[in-house]
């Protein structure tokens, strides 16, 4: 039985309280927290169970608070993401997160932070290959960090294409178009999102212009990968939320074995200034997202704050 000052939240309270703006912030802190070695976030631990696997990611940020969220690969219709936050100073629960927007915009939001350390300060234009919930928040969090002037989306299914960039002209006031293929999403865009479930490349690397910041929300392991290694080769700037993520994936991230991993860059070391982003207008940069261990947490956490505030 839960404590009678542990809050649940569910993803109703998640959506009211942790717009886009916030949700970047937070996880701004968060990577900067870990650069400085105060957010304590080893790689995910995984159980087999037969037919699927439970995955457990946690984090401590030293002194205030401790926590994990786990899910599972079953794939069955009611799985729900579980987020814990105990406080550091005495062990007790503060708040239980279920469900999906949480862990969603977590992911959103530390891709607008990679968007706005590393896309061009002028970017205003943004394809994405995929239309589910990883590619709605990649866009939903880039509003917030860029002033967007026409986002294009395809995905394998033209009716969810179609609904996606409505939704984003809807709801975030930006012209938006569904297109036919890959190509058509990500030509002559300043910025591109790969948010998908293939396991085979979706992009052609020629079909980048100069200057363009990608990032990839999907599998980029070796073994299955939404990009070819063709985008590597031309990433001049390549970054990641963890390399020690990336390399502890089995099999490791594509980002993360030779020749790449020479030139692998920690997104929070790029905010605190300690390694080069971009450094010129046509360069490419590419975000590999991980994910940061207790970066859900992390955002429970200002979730809970922001609650307080508001009593």
């Amino acid at each position: 039985m839960l404590g009678r000052m542990t809050m649940l939240v569910s993803d109703r309270e998640v959506a009211a309280t942790l717009d886009a703006g916030i949700t970047v912030a937070a996880m701004r802190d968060a990577l900067l927290a870990a650069h400085a070695g105060r957010l304590v976030a080893p790689p995910r631990a995984s159980a087999p169970l037969g037919g699927g696997r439970m995955v457990l990611t946690a984090g401590h940020l030293t002194g205030e608070w401790y926590g994990f969220r786990s899910y599972d690969t079953f794939g069955l219709p009611e799985s729900a993401q579980l987020v814990v936050l105990h406080d550091a100073r005495t062990g007790a629960v503060r708040a239980v997160a279920v469900g999906e927007e949480l862990g969603s915009r977590r992911t959103g939001g530390l891709g607008g932070v990679a968007v706005d350390a590393l896309a061009r300060p002028d970017a205003a234009t943004l394809g994405v290959v995929g239309s589910g919930r990883q590619a709605w928040t990649q866009v939903w969090a880039t509003a917030a960090v860029r002033p967007l002037r026409e986002v294009t989306v395809h995905s394998r299914s033209a009716a969810r294409r179609a609904a996606f960039a409505a939704r984003v002209h809807a709801e975030l006031g930006v012209p938006a178009r569904a297109v036919d293929t890959a190509r058509e999403a990500v030509a002559d865009r300043d910025m591109v999102v790969l948010a998908t479930t293939s396991v085979t490349p979706v992009l052609d690397a020629a079909d980048l212009a100069p200057g363009t910041h990608v990032s990839t929300v999907g599998f980029k392991q070796t073994d299955r990968h939404e990009f070819g290694t063709d985008l590597l080769d031309v990433a001049d700037v390549l970054v990641t939320d963890s390399p020690a993520q990336a390399g502890a994936y089995s099999p490791p991230m594509l980002a993360a074995v030779e020749p790449y991993a020479g030139r692998l860059r920690d997104l929070g070391a790029v905010l605190a200034g300690a390694v080069p982003g971009r450094t010129g207008a046509d360069q490419i940069s590419v975000f590999c997202s991980t994910g940061l261990a207790g970066t859900e947490v992390f955002l429970l956490d200002r979730l809970v704050l922001l609650g307080a505030a508001a009593v």
